[in-house]
């Protein structure tokens, strides 16, 4: 009897034992969906996708198809969205890492037009690493930035708290099931992630914090981000293993110095002796990143218009500065000499609050415009 290929197939799977990331992976690439993974013969499985025997035997054994429902009715009704590493919407830089998470459950919602910065560190921060980690993430998140970060004790806390303070988004990936709040102080804070950002995990509802789940949930920080920026770490800090990470999926990693005498900035200064880049503002990071936001392919012959939020061309314009794309052009046109509040030009231009910002922040980058305390906005003289 054929099986129909929809979601409950794609956490049934996920749920046979032995059944991790790349193996999951590697099925998908030889048989191109769960539905017919779950209707290969037994020795396909073990000499077509090199599955272990007892692992081919747990698919072919698989029964629990009432729990695998429960768990997509569950979500349904809880407004988490489920994605998988096929869907459309699945972070385009996450599926492109060694071992995508197949499913995501997301409460909120993951934009396409976010540029995420990953903050992590110890969760026995000292006061300057809290003060330094919510002004970096504060005044990131007011140049569009959203802030990923992994919801724990200390740094974690301060990036998300920087982020909504200044009302911008955030992304907190989890170690633990969507439904758990770890820490459980953090319950508020969870609350408000999900209502300005997303809470993200791979595992299922109802599992528990556990040692091994928080270096395997480093990856997906590291994965969604153009960088990650560590804030204060131990020399055996679990941050060192989100930085190495980002140095494995080729991301930028940045690091704040500390205290040559401090226990927790041994973990940080390490990482600059080793490469990662300094940081003393924000700048330092917006510097590295800008330039990885995608540029879409040279137009075609004849084509004199690019698609809405992308740049015409690579050239400059007499003044020495990038072309603008449409949707930066109607956003300039609202702003003046007279200093206006974000909120006004995101009402003005109906756009969402995530991509106004994010344009702002492109037109400052390129020298159009000045940012001016208060997170307003004027025209820059030329």
């Amino acid at each position: 009897m054929a099986i129909r290929d929809d979601l409950t197939t794609w956490v049934a799977l996920k749920s046979v034992d032995g059944i991790g990331s790349v193996a999951f992976r590697n099925l998908l690439a030889v048989y191109g969906s769960p539905a017919r993974v779950f209707e290969a013969p037994l020795a396909d499985l073990e000499q077509a996708a090199g599955l272990h025997h007892k692992t081919a035997r747990n698919i072919k054994d698989f029964r629990d198809w009432d729990r695998a429902r429960g768990e997509v009715a569950r979500a349904e009704r809880e407004g988490v969205s489920i994605l998988t590493c096929q869907d459309p919407g699945y972070p385009e830089r996450l599926r492109r890492i060694y071992d995508p998470p197949p499913l995501l459950y997301i409460k909120g919602s993951l934009e396409a037009a976010d540029i995420p910065v990953a903050v992590v560190g110890s969760r026995n921060a000292s006061p300057y690493g809290r003060y330094v980690t919510e002004r970096l993430c504060r005044e990131l998140a007011q140049r569009g930035v959203t802030i990923v970060s992994g919801l724990a004790r200390g740094i974690d806390t301060c990036a998300h708290r920087g982020a909504l303070s200044a009302r911008g988004r955030t992304i907190a990936v989890m170690g633990c099931g969507i439904d758990v709040i770890y820490p459980p102080e953090n319950r508020k804070l969870h609350g408000e992630v999900a209502s300005s950002g997303a809470v993200v995990t791979e595992y299922p509802f109802g599992t528990e914090p556990d040692r091994p789940h928080f270096p395997a949930r480093n990856r997906i920080i590291s994965g969604l981000s153009l960088g990650v920026l560590i804030v204060e770490a131990g020399e055996k800090s679990g941050s060192l293993i989100t930085a190495q990470c980002a140095l494995e999926q080729n991301r930028e990693v940045f690091a704040v110095p500390g205290g040559i005498d401090l226990p927790g900035s041994r973990g940080t200064n390490r990482l600059l002796r080793q490469g990662a880049k300094l940081v003393e503002g924000v700048e330092d990071i917006l510097e590295e990143i800008l330039p990885q936001l995608e540029r879409p392919p040279a137009p075609t012959p004849g084509e004199t218009k690019a698609p809405a939020g992308r740049r015409v061309g690579t050239e400059k314009h007499e003044t020495g500065r990038e072309p603008l794309t449409e949707d930066e052009s109607r956003l300039l046109g609202c702003i003046s000499d007279m200093p206006q509040d974000a909120d006004t030009l995101i009402n003005r231009t109906g756009l969402a609050a995530a991509e106004a910002l994010a344009l702002l922040l492109s037109l400052e980058l390129k020298g159009y415009i000045l940012q001016l305390p208060g997170k307003r906005f004027k025209l820059k003289e030329t």
